[in-house]
């Protein structure tokens, strides 16, 4: 389908009435002209014509559409099918609803590219017929930028033209202007309007946005995995994000990619904003940085600049660091800690300076820092904050008690995003914990803060938020999953089903071929994270039973809002502090005076109920109760030690193998719940059965999970660490309970004398112990 015989097909206008008129294989609008609906089989000249038809198609019905995904061939890397998707396709923003309308078009071996698949139900309502054409770019007054981009004629930037009677879309190149600054009003952004470079499109996008109102900033870029190179520039309203209060989520932005041919051309684009604009002002007036030019290696707008990933994706960020927390926070904090400084001994709190002003903060009162020793071992890096429009960058350490509550490690405001914010505060947190690492953490998947964590906390083993992999997973793979039930069936299957490392592999790289995803970025970087998101990877590693598909319930849940202003936050962050700790007395009052139900005379179910606190009883009695509705087959002998596959009766598709040394009752078990959770799985107990085994050996009683948990890990001496590790975690256990000695001694006069008669008898007593 050639431009000639594009133009006897549809007519497309830059007037609110577009058209697409058909020979044939269509039908009427009311002025009489018949539309071509797209269907399989459908051909055209280049994968760019069917985005056009598309496009117009899309503005006669009422919806707009955006490019999806694009598929290359094994041989030699060439595009050979295109996906072109309804603007509502997704969930990565609110405006979007998961809309399964596209079209496909595959390239042919003519050369041809064919409409191969199509899906034209909407699950939305359409907006007006014909109010989405692309507007047209006012010639007269396009700002040029001098010689960024290599002295180039012409501007490269492109405009709907009416092309003689039969009305083609045409891309006309503009006149370029030798100017200084940035002048005049110029037409709206719109998909597949093209620049010569990068330079061109930031200060087209800088002028449009300082005549309408808003101001802009530089947002993600991305690289080509095969030289470096940027393939993508996104620029933004200057209010996306919430890192700031003066940031409210704002989702305008455009986005340009760069073509084979050299050029680049706007390939997403959202207009619409959540505030009010502002006046419009003179684009030459404001900053000098869009005169200077947006060079693509150079250091005139970079050279203060550092790439940094968010959420998935890099983004140039300011190396002059700012904070994003309000002046009033500081100064309402502070006095907060110097009080609880006076009350609490044990409190501790740290400003991190940087160049003299205040940036990122950091605190722990005592018994959070007790209750590191005890329950730190596996910590979530909680930054909900960055999901919706938080006043402040609020951020909390939890972990998880011994009855599965969640436990307050630490809190911290996050001064910005940067890998130096990130690495102080978890620095921080590791001085106020006397140095005490965790086995693992739950944190975000930001190249911030995975160099973070692996800075200070190398040897943890870091899990990323479930919440973030589903995002990316709708982002990169939502049109996949709903669309094609099969994909969906298989990629879960091997996410989720896969036993060994090998047959995991097995299972990607099954996906990857039929499903030709070989060379998508998005895959390659899941694959090489795999170790810090695919459940078989972190079932190996403690994680204290946190689901692999989801995460702790929020510590301080609805008491603390995204919008709690400053004046209230204490006071709700202490009320939210004593109702999770008197949930946790409740639990512990329960585990010493009231006993769980037994289901069986085994001694090992009885020796559990005395020593696990009632959750983690019901916890380690289910797996019990399970065992004897499996069967243990001895496979494999080895010395002393004796493999078995262990099986659920009647269901020869789950299988475990279980390792046992009969020479010190070790045991392991494929399924990895012991590592993972800290208790014995069905599958190790049906083995202990079969041995006659009629006490667990003290090593698979987690000390972590018992109703002592909270006077000591002295039982798990051997799991603490190093020498000083363990001196630090008796100090803190001596600490806890002398502060309880002393609260309940000073009661009194008569109290007081008792007491202090029994610490100096006691520390006699200690004397004599050498």
């Amino acid at each position: 389908m050639n431009r000639e015989v594009l133009g006897n097909f549809m007519t497309v206008r830059t007037k609110p009435a577009a058209l697409v008129v058909a020979k044939g294989n269509g039908y009427r609008d009311d002025a009489g002209q018949s539309k071509v609906e797209p269907h399989v089989g459908l051909e055209f000249d280049s994968a760019e014509e069917a985005q056009e038809f598309y496009s117009a198609y899309a503005t006669q019905v009422g919806f707009k559409i955006r490019i999806g995904q694009l598929y290359r061939s094994r041989v030699d890397g060439s595009v050979i099918s295109r996906r072109f998707v309804c603007s509502k396709e997704g969930f990565q923003t609110n405006t979007r609803t998961g809309c399964p309308a596209f079209i496909r078009v595959q390239k042919a071996d003519s050369g041809k590219w064919v409409l191969a698949n199509v899906k034209k139900e909407h699950n939305h309502e359409f907006e007006a017929s014909g109010e989405l054409c692309p507007p047209r770019i006012q010639r007269k007054s396009f700002p040029t930028p001098r010689s960024s981009c290599g002295g180039a004629s012409r501007t490269g930037i492109r405009s709907h033209e009416d092309d003689g009677p039969s009305g083609v879309v045409d891309m006309k190149r503009l006149k370029k202007e030798e100017i200084d600054g940035i002048v005049g009003p110029i037409g709206e952004p719109y998909k597949g309007l093209e620049f010569n470079c990068a330079n061109e499109a930031y200060k087209f996008y800088y002028t449009y946005a300082a005549n309408t109102g808003f101001r802009i900033r530089i947002g993600q870029l991305f690289r080509s995995k095969n030289d470096g190179s940027i393939t993508s520039r996104r620029f933004v309203c200057s209010k996306e994000g919430h890192q700031h209060p003066s940031r409210v989520g704002c989702g305008a932005y455009m986005r340009i990619q760069r073509q084979e041919s050299g050029r680049w051309v706007v390939d997403r684009l959202q207009k619409e904003h959540n505030h009010e604009f502002e006046s419009p002002t003179d684009p030459s007036r404001t900053v000098t940085v869009a005169s200077k030019g947006y060079r693509e290696e150079g250091n005139s707008v970079l050279e203060n600049l550092d790439l940094v990933e968010t959420n998935g994706g890099l983004s140039l960020v300011k190396r002059i660091r700012e904070s994003n927390i309000d002046s009033d926070w500081y100064n309402l904090l502070l006095e907060y800690f110097q009080s609880r400084q006076a009350e609490d001994t044990g409190f501790f709190y740290g400003v991190e300076m940087h160049e003299g002003k205040g940036m990122s903060l950091f605190w722990a009162d005592a018994r959070s820092r007790f209750a590191c020793t005890q329950f730190g071992d596996a910590i979530v890096f909680d930054t909900t904050y960055r999901r919706g429009s938080y006043l402040v960058p609020f951020a909390s350490f939890v972990g998880v008690n011994h009855h599965r509550q969640p436990v307050l490690l630490g809190c911290a405001l996050v001064a910005d995003e940067s890998e130096e914010s990130f690495t102080w505060i978890f620095q921080a947190w590791l001085r106020a914990m006397s140095g005490h690492r965790p086995l693992s953490i739950i944190a975000d998947q930001d190249r911030a803060i995975q160099n973070a964590i692996a800075q200070v906390f190398p040897g943890t083993h870091h899990r990323f938020s479930a919440w973030q992999i589903l995002a990316k997973e709708q982002e990169n793979l939502g049109a996949l999953l709903s669309m094609d039930g099969e994909f969906k069936y298989e990629y879960e299957t091997c996410i989720f089903q896969s036993q060994t490392a090998s047959e995991f592999d097995s299972a990607w790289n099954m996906l990857m071929n039929k499903y030709n995803l070989r060379e998508n970025i998005w895959f390659k970087e899941m694959y090489r994270m795999r170790k810090s998101w695919v459940p078989l990877h972190i079932k190996g590693t403690f994680f204290a039973g946190i689901p692999v598909d989801g995460s702790l319930k929020p510590y301080f849940s609805t008491i603390l809002t995204p919008q709690t202003p400053p004046n209230e936050f204490v006071v709700r962050y202490e009320k939210a502090l004593e109702q999770r700790r008197e949930e946790e007395r409740k639990e512990d009052f329960n585990s010493f005076n009231l006993q769980a139900v037994m289901h069986t005379k085994d001694p090992i179910e009885e020796q559990c109920r005395r020593l696990y606190t009632i959750t983690m009883f019901k916890v380690f009695q289910k797996e019990l109760l399970e065992c004897y509705s499996y069967v243990g087959i001895k496979i494999n002998v080895e010395g002393a030690i004796s493999r078995y596959l262990v099986q659920k009766c009647g269901n020869g598709d789950e299988r475990n193998t279980v390792a046992f040394n009969a020479s010190n009752l070790n045991i392991t078990c494929s399924c990895k719940m012991f590592e993972f959770e800290g208790v014995l799985c069905r599958h190790a107990l049906k083995v202990f059965q079969i041995m006659n085994i009629r006490e667990l050996p003290s090593r698979y009683i987690l000390h972590r999970w018992t109703k002592n948990a909270k006077y000591g890990i002295l039982r798990d001496a051997d799991s603490g660490g190093g020498a000083q590790d363990f001196k630090a975690l008796m100090l803190w256990s001596l600490r806890e309970e002398a502060r309880n000695y002393i609260d309940a001694g000073a009661a009194s006069l008569e109290r007081y004398k008792l007491a202090f008669e029994i610490m100096q008898e006691g520390r006699r007593n200690l004397c004599w112990q050498n």
